[in-house]
């Protein structure tokens, strides 16, 4: 059984949550990821989702505080945002190195300087090293699903995921989506049961030094799980496709009947909408364009984004994180992802948007219609 409600996307994630049954929860405001605790406070408050929420006065002490209650096998969630969750950086790392479960929901929004409260990933690809899933969300109900299938694979592989959504682009907006019933998400999710715990009766070592071999094999031990983590996030949201019926794939084509088109766009998040517009307007214009989005970002899906973009001969990344001296973001992760390829094709790096800039189809086509007159060296910036 699931019910149709119109929600705010932060809204949306509240109930994603609520329906996991978090035991704690703690996490501080940032614009625009406010919504979603403020939301989950008001449940807990109120009795609707029975949670221990932890107040405190940073985003370091609230991923500090979701340390010591994953470690104490309870099932936990945060959220944050932009300046919030480069706050949280340093803890980051102790979660994958750890072996913790966490779903920790990111708003994603530039970061500073200058000051800027509007959407690109900057925050979120500069944690990619850290060794946390990530999966970026289109929609409010993808973000509400992906929750879900999060919370699962999570505990499963006893590593973090970070889910992704555009900050005011899906957080502030309205969507008609369904919430699924308690009884459904608990079929899919059972309670977790920590292999591992503090526990006074049963006493083991948290957060030990290491020496260099040891160090060395645990890290190899992560890297290893990481790799695993593809089939077994495919596998998590197949199950869920079956008994929810909404499909979520690592890469997914989007413009369909086009697949055999000589272009693509590459994106991934709710700018995938306003691609979507533009790649159908421009096929049915006569000019064949495919559209791909990249969903899963850590662990990067190489093979199926070369599987998919095999035989194109021009792709064009729209970026909306920069790593200065080095490019777009999305784009270098792409390059290496195709470099298996015996003829890879043009990669174009097109800076599209940051710090909350304003893309709408026009752009994307204007782009498309002008790829002749971009650099397939450097990249490319939009005036």
């Amino acid at each position: 059984m699931q019910q149709e409600a119109i929600l705010l996307g932060s809204e949306a994630i509240a109930h994603g949550v609520r329906l996991c049954r978090p035991e704690v929860i703690s996490a501080y405001p940032i614009t625009p990821q406010t919504h979603i605790i403020e939301t989950l406070s008001e449940m807990v408050d109120s009795g609707e989702l029975e949670s221990r929420f932890i107040r405190v006065e940073s985003e370091m002490s609230a991923i500090a505080a979701m340390l010591g209650s994953v470690s104490a096998g309870s099932r936990s969630f945060t959220a944050s945002s932009s300046q919030g969750l480069a706050m949280m950086h340093e803890l980051l790392h102790w979660y994958a190195g750890a072996r913790l479960p966490l779903v920790l929901v990111n708003s994603n929004r530039a970061l500073g300087a200058p000051w800027n409260i509007w959407c690109d990933q900057s925050d979120s690809f500069s944690q990619r090293d850290t060794g946390w899933l990530q999966l970026y969300c289109e929609t409010s109900q993808e973000a509400l699903d992906t929750i879900i299938i999060a919370y699962r694979a999570s505990e499963l592989l006893m590593l973090p995921i970070m889910v992704m959504i555009d900050g005011f682009i899906l957080s502030h907006t309205m969507e008609r989506l369904l919430i699924p019933g308690q009884e459904l998400v608990d079929s899919y999710l059972p309670p977790y049961r920590a292999p591992y715990r503090l526990d006074p009766d049963d006493p083991l070592t948290f957060g030990a030094a290491a020496q260099p071999d040891l160090f060395y094999q645990l890290k190899k031990n992560l890297a290893g799980t990481m790799a695993e983590a593809k089939e077994l996030l495919k596998a998590c949201e197949e199950e869920f496709a079956k008994d929810f019926g909404r499909s979520y794939q690592a890469v997914m084509s989007c413009a369909e009947g086009e697949a055999e088109s000589p272009v693509a766009i590459v994106c991934c998040g709710a700018l995938t909408g306003t691609a979507r517009v533009a790649v159908e307007e421009l096929n049915r214009e006569g000019l064949a364009v495919d559209l791909v989005r990249l969903r899963r970002f850590r662990p990067f899906p190489g093979e199926e984004l070369a599987a998919l973009l095999a035989g194109k001969r021009e792709v064009i990344v729209l970026n909306r994180a920069v790593s200065y001296g080095a490019g777009g973001t999305l784009a270098q992760e792409l390059r290496a992802g195709l470099y298996q390829l015996e003829k890879a094709p043009r990669v174009y790096d097109v800076i599209i948007s940051l710090g909350g800039r304003e893309v709408f189809p026009e752009t994307i086509k204007k782009v498309v219609r002008q790829r002749e007159e971009l650099s397939p060296v450097t990249s490319n910036w939009l005036d």
